[in-house]
């Protein structure tokens, strides 16, 4: 049989990127660097990989910046003045090739899991922060919502905490919807009037009994990696949306949501509250199940891929001194 040539080489970079660049998934890329050994250097040279990973997902383009700019990734057993730009090319290839590969193509809305806590109930369990979990402000003829303490201060704010679906996934826009009281005179909505969020990891490695119990706030209990700006909110009983900036990256799974300053005055006491209904994250999760489980201890936040290994170190810590993120590869697939 006649040797028919290597059409990477007979057509050039440009028109072979362009070919390979129309595959629609990372396992087709990972086939293809297989096919031989000048073909899996041609993929991992050109950044394919990555080219791929942004074009399934253009929502990571942040999180290439954070990476790459900042200088925040380091093999085991060498460190970044030794790593040559052949190797940094390597470990790029590995991580944006799993990411491709970790993401739900498509946004789902069902991304909160557990309501975890609130800084404060006006009556528990009728008006728990677990009511929220549903978009309905009447399930059979008992209303549903939560419901702050009030307060004499309308700038008295108030956050909520929830656990999303996956510990990985990137958060595009957060629906908000507050309660109208159907029951009182003149239906008052009790929005705040405005609304952040936050997302992150826990501190610790579990959250106590005694502190879900007790419905003692615990700020201190999580690391915030994204603080989103403050959105004005109407005195609406509708769900409202917002776009966040730009997609976040979520890793660690727990959002906590502020709600700031207080609008609408009970007639019965004469006090300030804030009610709502639901709340909705809209986001592409992580798909593949096995590709890596988390645990956090009160300095490291570690995650344990199954072919890459990585240790964060948050921005919090990096202030107090302490070395920079290093993401940790090998092929190796053993555990942190």
């Amino acid at each position: 049989m006649d040797y028919c040539g290597d059409f990477i080489e007979l057509l050039g970079p440009d028109i072979s990127t362009k070919i390979l660049m129309n595959l629609v998934s990372p396992s087709d890329l990972i086939r293809v660097s297989l096919v031989s050994s000048s073909w899996h250097q041609f993929v991992i040279e050109n950044g394919l990989g990555k080219q791929l990973c942004l074009k399934l997902f253009p929502e990571i383009s942040g999180i290439v910046h954070t990476i790459e700019m900042n200088n925040l990734i380091d093999t085991v057993g060498h460190k970044q003045d030794d790593c040559d730009e052949l190797e940094c090319l390597r470990k790029n290839h590995r991580i944006y090739t799993l990411l491709a590969r970790a993401f739900n193509p498509f946004v789902r809305k069902d991304c909160i899991s557990d309501a975890i806590i609130a800084s404060s109930t006006d009556n528990y369990p009728e008006e728990s922060i677990n009511n929220t979990l549903e978009p309905f402000d009447r399930i059979d003829t008992r209303a549903s919502y939560w419901s702050s303490e009030g307060q004499n201060n309308p700038a008295v704010s108030e956050t909520l905490l929830y656990k999303l679906m996956t510990k990985m996934c990137i958060v595009t826009e957060i629906h908000v919807q507050p309660f109208q009281a159907y029951f009182q005179y003149g239906f008052p909505i009790y929005s705040s009037k405005a609304v952040r969020f936050r997302m992150g990891h826990k501190l610790q490695s579990e959250m106590t009994d005694s502190l879900t119990s007790s419905n003692k706030w615990a700020d201190d209990e999580f690391i915030w990696t994204y603080t989103s700006p403050e959105f004005p909110m109407v005195q609406e009983n509708c769900l409202q949306k917002f776009k966040l900036p730009e997609p976040v990256l979520c890793i660690g799974g727990y959002m906590q949501v502020e709600l700031l300053g207080r609008v609408q005055r009970q007639e019965m006491d004469g006090l300030y509250y804030i009610w709502e209904v639901c709340f909705e994250v809209l986001a592409r999760n992580r798909e593949m199940y096995t590709f890596f489980t988390t645990t956090y201890t009160g300095k490291w936040c570690i995650f344990s891929f199954s072919y890459i290994h990585c240790k964060i170190i948050t921005e919090r810590h990096k202030r107090l001194g302490t070395n920079v993120i290093e993401y940790i590869t090998s092929g190796k697939g053993r555990s942190c």
